[in-house]
């Protein structure tokens, strides 16, 4: 009977609850956003969602992150509905996740944690396994105490700075070392990496970036004919893939890249950043949004900000306004209150609204149902070919 019982658990999704709170600066609504985009990373890392708990607050308490009471009520659903994960939608402090931990006994993550847990999941080459690994240390780094929560029993100082002390002091050499040579094992991957870009010689590096799931991945595919892997999950590509592209007798790399995210952790930006030469090397960039997200705009921002950061955001961009057949004229917010200009519901009124005037150059398709294609690839086309005639005037290619 109790293997059977192992075996069961084994086969069964992990069941979830969410917990968010609302800051004096921020709506309800929005609020509400960003726990649709943690249970999205739930349901991407194979949970399911039994429940979601908001309280609004002036700051996170120092203590327990939500206020007492509110603990108390997860709890009480914890225990009545046999939760398996507890999942917050910020950063925990190293006390803090002690601290939950302690009083509902359940496994505790944050959002920080979760995204790492994706990442491990999807990471397939051995620079992005790297790269995933050194972010888990530098994570685990600073909470190593929460694992050594059994010498608590121990009273007194001896117990507790003697043999406790020692080990997690080991414990931290070893995460250290491993860090380092992580690092180092980087360093070896990035030189070959860059080798590899300069072997490729004069052509235009073209390179597709955007919020996670805004369909770069089938963008890639369509343009060049490839065979990436593209889902409807969050972080589907973690390593770049390049390829050589020919519109029109225009040879060009168009490389797909990973998705950014609202509140990424700073760490997991570090780390990936060699994966991202790509970006910062790219001469074009297409920034791809997915129009029919009622938070696109700030998706924009939040790329726009990671691009900031990478030392990429003043290159020449081309805004692609992808799904646009799934967009819902009624959920769309307009860029200024005073704006009395129509929602834009065919083709023709997209390229008259403010989001064409606001992100030129922009072009407006669905990757999916190949609608308006050929005006993207001929946007592309006249900026590379005008890229490629400025930088290589006596150059024979034939356009």
């Amino acid at each position: 009977m109790a293997k059977q019982k192992i075996f069961d658990t084994a086969i069964q999704p992990e069941t979830a609850v969410l917990v968010g709170i609302i800051l004096p600066n921020e709506s309800e609504e929005k609020e509400q956003e960003y726990l649709e985009e943690l249970a999205f990373l739930v349901d991407t890392a194979g949970g399911v969602i039994k429940g979601v708990f908001t309280q609004r607050l002036h700051h996170p308490d120092r203590a327990t992150f939500v206020g007492t009471g509110k603990l108390d009520e997860i709890k009480s659903f914890v225990e009545a509905e046999e939760i398996d994960i507890v999942v917050f939608d910020d950063e925990l402090s190293p006390s803090q996740l002690r601290n939950i931990e302690r009083e509902l006994k359940v496994k505790i993550l944050d959002r920080s944690n979760l995204i790492l847990d994706i990442f491990a999941r999807r990471a397939k080459s051995a620079q992005a396994k790297t790269q995933v690994e050194l972010a888990q240390l530098q994570y685990l780094l600073p909470r190593l105490t929460r694992m050594w929560t059994h010498l608590e029993r121990q009273r007194g100082g001896i117990g507790m700075r003697g043999p406790g002390e020692s080990q997690i002091e080991s414990d931290r050499r070893m995460i250290l070392n491993k860090i380092a040579l992580l690092k180092e094992r980087l360093k070896s991957i990035d030189r070959q990496a860059e080798t590899q870009r300069k072997n490729r010689g004069q052509l235009i590096r073209v390179a597709l970036v955007g919020y996670t799931n805004v369909g770069k991945s089938t963008i890639m595919n369509l343009i060049a004919k490839s065979d990436v892997f593209a889902e409807n999950k969050l972080f589907a590509t973690l390593d770049t893939t390049v390829r050589k592209v020919v519109i029109d007798n225009l040879p060009f790399l168009l490389s797909d890249t990973v998705g950014f995210i609202r509140k990424l952790p700073h760490h997991l930006v570090e780390c990936f950043k060699s994966t991202l030469d790509e970006v910062r090397e790219a001469d074009v960039l297409v920034h791809v949004v997915d129009i029919s997200h009622p938070s696109f705009e700030d998706h924009i921002r939040a790329v726009n900000e990671t691009l900031k950061e990478l030392g990429a955001l003043d290159k020449p961009t081309i805004t692609v306004f992808n799904k646009i057949d799934a967009y819902q004229p009624e959920r769309e917010q307009q860029a200024d209150e005073t704006d009395t200009e129509a929602q834009p519901t065919s083709l023709e009124e997209f390229k008259r609204s403010w989001m064409a005037k606001y992100n030129s150059p922009a072009v407006f398709i669905s990757a999916t149902a190949k609608t308006n294609v050929e005006e993207f690839r001929k946007l592309i086309y006249d900026t590379v070919v005008k890229m490629h005639t400025e930088r290589y005037p006596y150059d024979n290619l034939l356009y």
